[in-house]
């Protein structure tokens, strides 16, 4: 009994960490329900909003997310079910939009997105992150658990545990598998490819976590690590923004050039 009532303030902690999560996206979904309601006439707003919301919700749970993760280091099964659970309910629940400028980036050099409307969702994607780092430090200054500190996001806590080439090595691996089975994985029926996401963010996370935090996104990068990028810019850059923007260039160049170079050649050998 007395074990139980020692864990008990921790459990109420996750509660209302997960409670909060799970509140944010119920008002971003609300709020993009109206969005769409009432701005379907005016595309490039109509676009800007729900991008913003899409970013926004990443960002702030990731936050909470990361602090979670952060209590029970020497026990990763409890955060991955959580990064599992909470991508599907960002897959579910922002359908449509990419919550990532590489995404945005594969999309344009892929020819299915005109520069403008990039340009838009870039420009939301980055209002959006860097919205949502005040945003969840207004939350945590409110102390709904003893895990949230104000202070915490505005201190840089360095993820990158490995030397530079190494860590955009890691970056751009995780940001080629990912859109490689975002770009591959449409055909599949939603439900399923939902899950199979899912699962490939948090295999992901938990291979290259260690390393880099496995972010592979640079709005949330941005987010995440603000703190860091002003300390030491050109590094971090390098590692969240310029790696997961190679592993794209690298994945349409194989997908779109070479296989089907490779497979021109094999044909054309195969008839003499």
């Amino acid at each position: 009994m007395t074990a139980l009532r020692g864990l008990w303030p921790e459990v109420q902690d996750t509660c209302t960490s997960l409670g909060l999560m799970l509140l944010l996206v119920l008002f971003m979904g609300l709020a993009r329900v109206v969005t769409r309601q009432q701005l379907h006439r005016f595309m490039m707003a109509h676009t800007f909003v729900l991008e913003f919301l899409a970013t926004f919700q990443l960002c702030c749970c990731t936050h909470e997310l990361q602090l979670l993760s952060e209590q029970e280091p020497a026990h990763p099964t409890w955060p991955l079910t959580l990064i599992y659970f909470f991508s599907l309910v960002h897959g579910l629940t922002l359908v449509g939009t990419s919550s990532n400028p590489c995404g945005v980036m594969m999309h344009m050099l892929l020819g299915g997105m005109s520069p403008e409307t990039g340009a838009i969702r870039l420009l939301a994607q980055l209002i959006g992150a860097l919205c949502s780092r005040y945003c969840i430090s207004a939350l945590w200054s409110l102390g709904l658990t003893k895990y949230h500190l104000n202070e915490r996001t505005f201190a840089c806590r360095n993820p990158i545990q490995v030397d530079l080439p190494k860590a955009v090595i890691t970056e751009a691996i995780c940001s080629f598998i990912f859109h490689s089975a975002l770009l591959h994985f449409q055909e599949i029926r939603t439900k399923l490819r939902i899950h199979l996401l899912a699962a490939l963010i948090t295999f992901l996370v938990y291979a290259g976590g260690s390393l880099t935090g496995a972010v592979f996104n640079p709005a949330l990068a941005l987010s995440l690590h603000f703190k860091c990028f002003d300390e030491a810019f050109l590094r971090f850059f390098i590692v969240y923004w310029l790696a997961p923007s190679l592993g794209i260039l690298l994945m349409i160049l194989m997908f779109s050039f070479f296989l089907p170079w490779l497979y021109n050649n094999h044909t054309i050998n195969k008839k003499e």
